[in-house]
């Protein structure tokens, strides 16, 4: 996956440096159990994001290369990640892509909601903090799979078999 932005190429003695002229996006992470979601909000309309030769449309949530509804299916998936924007009227006014690995499904789409939330306080903090605080769209879930201990069956819980006599 390529993120294109405009550079400038500039020689200083005969070395070639790119020089990113400005970002015209704001970086954040979100992060459930596993998954870690790292992603770029692009705020203005008018920027020009292009992603592997494609251009994208205001509205537009890519995740990993592909569309979001593509990523993930179903109706209570597009109301899970479309909350963060529909709370703050910024559904349809901003283009989102995003770079999620490990977890599983649910663990990805709950990284995906905190980056994007996240990515929105960023933006304008004054408007948006306390509206996306309140609905709980800031608060990491700590949860995670419990260890392993010693001395049990395998698993976290489970106890060992007793001998029946």
């Amino acid at each position: 996956m390529k993120y294109m932005a405009k550079k400038e190429k500039t020689e200083e003695k005969g070395v070639t440096k790119n020089k990113s002229l400005k970002k015209d996006y704001i970086y954040a992470l979100g992060r459930r159990r596993e998954a870690v979601a790292r992603v770029r909000f692009y705020p203005k309309s008018q920027t020009e994001v292009v992603l592997d030769e494609k251009k994208l449309q205001p509205g537009e949530i890519i995740v990993n290369g592909q569309p979001i509804a593509q990523y993930f299916f179903g109706e209570i998936a597009k109301v899970k990640y479309e909350g963060p924007l529909h709370i703050t009227s910024m559904l349809g006014k901003c283009i989102v892509t995003v770079v999620v690995s490990g977890g599983g499904k649910g663990g990805q789409l709950d990284a995906i909601v905190h980056g994007i939330a996240r990515a929105i306080v960023k933006h304008d903090k004054e408007r948006f903090q306390s509206i996306l605080k309140k609905k709980g769209f800031l608060t990491r879930d700590p949860r995670a799979k419990e260890r392993r201990k010693v001395g049990t069956g395998g698993k976290a819980r489970r106890k060992k078999q007793s001998p029946k006599r």
